[in-house]
C-alpha cells in the first residue's frame, strides 16, 4: 500500500483530540485533588507534586497514542501481514514499556504524587469511549 497524506492527516487529528481530552482530564484531575484537599488536608495532597505527576503522566499518555498511530500508520503501509503483526506487537511492548517505566518512576520518586501521575495513563481510553458513545447517539 502506498502512503496516503489522509493516514497521516488522521494521526495528527486523532493525536490533537487526545491531547485536548487529556489536557481537559488532567485539569479536572487537578480539580478534584484541590477540593479533596481541602476536604481531607491532611490525607489529600495538593502541591506541585501533584501537578509535575499530572503533566509528565498526561505527556506519557499522550505519547503512547502518537506512538501507537505512526505504527498503526506504517502497518497499514506494509503488505506482508506476518511483517505488520510484528511491528504492532513490537510497538505494543515498547509502548507500555515506556508507561511502565513512567508508573515505577511516578511512585517511587518523591517528586511526584503517584495517583497523580497515574491516572492520567486512564484518560485517553476514556475519552476514546466517552467520544464513541457520544457518535453514536448523534
Amino acid at each position: 500500500m502506498k502512503k496516503t497524506g489522509s493516514t497521516a492527516e488522521a494521526v495528527k487529528t486523532e493525536t490533537r483530540n487526545i491531547a485536548v481530552s487529556e489536557a481537559a482530564g488532567v485539569v479536572v484531575m487537578f480539580i478534584i485533588f484541590g477540593v479533596l484537599h481541602l476536604i481531607f488536608p491532611g490525607r489529600v495532597p495538593f502541591d506541585y507534586r501533584v501537578i509535575l505527576a499530572g503533566i509528565c503522566g498526561g505527556a506519557v499518555a499522550v505519547l503512547n497514542f502518537f506512538l501507537m498511530g505512526i505504527t498503526v500508520q506504517k502497518v497499514t503501509e506494509t503488505e506482508d501481514e506476518q511483517a505488520a503483526v510484528k511491528k504492532m506487537r513490537t510497538s505494543y511492548t515498547y509502548r507500555m514499556l515506556l508507561q511502565g517505566i513512567w508508573a515505577v518512576l511516578a511512585i517511587i520518586l518523591p517528586c511526584f504524587q503517584f495517583a497523580a501521575g497515574l491516572i492520567p495513563l486512564l484518560i485517553p481510553g476514556a475519552s476514546i469511549k466517552l467520544r464513541g458513545i457520544l457518535m453514536n447517539k448523534k
